[in-house]
């Protein structure tokens, strides 16, 4: 399976960006999918969460700012994020679980200036 994310970049605090995450496998195929963050010298956290059936999933830190979701047409996996607060600046990798194996992209940096 091949992830390829796209969206990041430098944004100011309060702003938003919109991460978009390209899959080989077919989304209506994947049961488990999500949005992970790594800051540097960390370990990686779960940002978003969402299933097959469109049950979704966030981290406290999230507080109702970020969305996940899927583009069944174009096949990507989505995270709004709006209202960006500096400690949102990390690289976030998308994942899939696809036939008990996990698959995440490359990673796309978010970068967000106070």
């Amino acid at each position: 399976v091949q992830l390829v994310e796209s969206g990041g970049g430098l944004v100011q605090a309060g702003g938003q960006l919109r991460l978009s995450c390209l899959s080989s496998e077919r989304i209506d195929n994947i049961p488990s999918m999500g949005w992970y963050r790594q800051h540097p010298g960390k370990q990686r956290e779960a940002v978003a969460l969402i299933t097959a059936g469109g049950a979704t999933a966030s981290a406290d830190f999230v507080q109702g700012r970020f969305t996940i979701s899927v583009d069944n047409a174009k096949n990507t996996i989505d995270l709004q994020m709006n209202n960006l607060k500096p400690e949102d600046t990390a690289v976030y990798r998308c994942y899939v679980r696809v036939r008990g194996e996990d698959w995440w992209g490359q990673g796309t940096q978010v970068t967000v200036s106070s």
